[in-house]
């Protein structure tokens, strides 16, 4: 079946649908990344957004039930240059196509990803919409007008209380590393990481108060990573800036940016933003590069007082991670956890957990 990408620029990409078949709108990014579109098409920081993908064969390797970063599929639409019907791994259960019909998310293939790409890093990202139907003018604009991400965060955090064990067998109690999660989004690998390091974790939804959290008694409060404009959630800025100070806190992704305005410092929008999973990271304590995953539109422009920064991006220089000089508060903007992407960063996860050990 024809369809259509519709930029908020007016420029037009004719292709074929697939996957669940009707109109949407969205935020319209890129991805760098050779793999992992099945983490990509189910990370709740992808909430809101159409991604395409600049490795132009997708769905080779098909689809298995077991390395979703969240339960559904979290896109809003999926764009790719070529996509294979015939998988062949031995891991995969679904073919790409069928998953998306599944999970009613529309795909969109045949069109020249390498020319969007351009559009998007020249212009930068702008809204799109999908389509197999002949939209009229006011129709393509009311499809735009109705493009709201605001409340992205609480669409994609857990509801209720959580609470998940450690991964390792007969720990003794006393080894226990007990993190409340407040949850904008998180991507289950980073979960999986911190139990696999002995942290048992309180999952909190995303409106959760600090009352709550700090009465809790954890060792540590985490922030994780998640979808749209970390200044829109002020209400969650103003319960992050009553923990800091009482507990230890760490972040990553949207936890490190709201650290930051929680702090007196700033964020803005990057034109294009980092997606892909071969940014390179120079950890400056270390005085180390690190190939980094990332997803992540915007970035923390002005460092707020009594931070330093501990890691920087080779790409663009911009922040890539921080530490309040006195206070146990550390966070990144990329993510150690690399679902997908290298490995070799995930030494974080241990500097999280020596952080909870310090006693305020």
């Amino acid at each position: 079946m024809k369809a259509k990408l519709i930029l908020e620029n007016g420029q037009v990409f004719e292709g074929r649908a697939f996957g669940h078949i009707a109109t949407c709108v969205g935020e319209v990014v890129f991805n760098t990344g050779m793999t992992g579109y099945q983490e990509i098409l189910t990370d709740p920081s992808y909430y809101g957004q159409m991604v395409t993908m600049t490795y132009p064969l997708i769905g080779n390797y098909g689809i298995n039930l077991e390395d979703n970063e969240s339960q559904t599929a979290k896109v809003r639409g999926f764009i790719v240059r070529e996509r294979c019907d015939d998988s062949s791994n031995f891991r995969a259960e679904i073919e790409l196509d069928k998953y998306l019909k599944q999970q009613n998310i529309i795909g969109i293939d045949g069109i020249d990803t390498r020319s969007l790409t351009k559009i998007l890093r020249n212009s930068g990202t702008m809204k799109g919409i999908i389509t197999a139907e002949e939209l009229s003018a006011e129709d393509i604009q009311n499809y735009f007008e109705s493009f709201d991400n605001t409340y992205a965060v609480y669409e994609v955090s857990v509801k209720e209380k959580e609470i998940l064990p450690p991964l390792i067998s007969d720990m003794d109690p006393k080894d226990i590393v007990s993190i409340s999660v407040m949850d904008f989004g998180v991507k289950r690998n980073i979960l999986t990481n911190l139990r696999k390091r002995g942290c048992q974790i309180t999952l909190y939804p995303a409106d959760t108060k600090a009352e709550t959290l700090l009465s809790d008694n954890s060792d540590l409060v985490f922030l994780t990573n998640g979808p749209g404009d970390p200044e829109d959630l002020t209400e969650i800025v103003n319960e992050v800036k009553k923990i800091i100070g009482k507990k230890p806190v760490a972040g990553i992704c949207l936890g490190h940016q709201l650290i930051a305005l929680a702090m007196g410092g700033s964020t803005e929008k990057l034109k294009f933003g980092h997606r892909g999973c071969n940014h390179p990271v120079k950890d400056i304590r270390k005085n180390k590069v690190y190939i980094t995953s990332q997803n992540h539109g915007y970035h923390v422009s002005k460092l707020p007082e009594d931070f330093e920064i501990t890691h920087i991006s080779l790409n663009d220089e911009s922040v890539e991670g921080m530490k309040h000089k006195t206070l146990p508060v550390f966070s990144v903007q990329f993510h150690p956890e690399a679902s997908p992407g290298p490995v070799e960063s995930s030494y974080l996860f241990d500097e999280f957990i020596e952080l909870a050990k310090i006693k305020l």
